[in-house]
């Protein structure tokens, strides 16, 4: 759970890098960034947050 979160936060992060390339649209651009932002958000708060309280040292 915990690669998988990382991964969806790097994803977050490239699809941003990846619009710039792609496209010269500032519709395009920004649709891609908030959707990198949503991608990175969902990875951090949601998977890898989850994972981090399953293990969570007060828990043992």
């Amino acid at each position: 759970m915990k690669l998988a979160g990382i991964l969806l936060a790097v994803a977050g992060w490239l699809i941003p890098m990846v619009g710039l390339t792609v496209t010269s649209s500032n519709a395009a651009r920004l649709t891609l960034c908030l959707l990198g932002i949503a991608v990175a958000l969902f990875g951090i708060l949601g998977v890898l947050n989850k994972a981090h309280q399953k293990h969570a040292i007060w828990k043992v």
